[in-house]
């Protein structure tokens, strides 16, 4: 989806750790932009503004531009982002050229409303199974989320991807019989826990047999 805000980018002429560290130092990040076609570009911008864009409602699927100091100004998205492993810290970002004019293929997440009754008055479990659904359509139809209504979900029942109401021009990939979410009971639940345990313990065995029959037998005493 297509979000009003301009991220200003500066162009680098290094790079490397020692310059991507200088960088950070300043309170910049490394970046790149690439894609549509075009030469990819090495940037440095704020963090800030990329977290701000990712925070928002429509989060990695926003479409934004990014405005290069002395070149262009593009609509873009992200692409992949890297965040320090114990600071938690936004450490570089790649952002792709979006044509508007052309289709895309995005996950869209799914976002449920309302109580179930398989919950509510069946003492059910509801169990989320497709978290996000996968699209395609150009960048300005692209959805925020899938609202789904679990309201009159009971226990044994489910609700599909085909059952998702879509708009002209967006095409679901996600395949149409994929359940997205259904209410389970207490002892199917607990049941299908009981099933996995054996599985997990036999494979265990069938794993060890195979190294129990490959250990070298024990050398028999030499006699004087």
């Amino acid at each position: 989806m297509r979000i009003e805000a301009v991220v200003a980018a500066e162009t680098r002429e290094s790079r490397g750790k020692n310059e991507a560290k200088r960088l950070r130092v300043t309170g910049r990040i490394p970046a790149v932009v690439y894609g549509a076609f075009k030469e990819p570009v090495a940037v440095s911008v704020n963090p800030k503004d990329i977290l701000k864009v990712l925070h928002s409602k429509t989060g990695h699927n926003s479409i934004f531009d990014v405005s290069i100091t002395g070149g262009e100004t593009t609509p873009v998205i992200v692409a992949e982002e890297q965040y320090h492993p114990i600071k938690g810290t936004l450490m570089h970002i790649d952002l792709k050229r979006i044509d508007l004019t052309r289709k895309l293929r995005v996950p869209v997440p799914i976002h449920l409303t309302g109580e179930a009754k398989g919950v509510k008055q069946q003492g059910g479990i509801l169990d989320l199974v497709t978290r996000s659904i996968e699209i395609e359509c150009i960048p300005d139809d692209i959805p925020n989320q899938f609202d789904v209504d679990v309201t009159e979900l009971l226990i044994g029942s489910n609700i599909r991807v085909s059952e998702l109401p879509v708009k002209e021009g967006v095409r679901i990939l996600t395949p149409a019989d994929a359940v997205i979410v259904h209410v389970v009971g207490i002892r199917e639940e607990a049941a299908a826990a009981v099933v996995a345990e054996p599985e997990v313990a036999k494979k265990g065995k069938k794993e060890a047999a195979p190294a129990a029959a490959a250990a070298p037998a024990p050398e028999k005493g030499k006699k004087k």
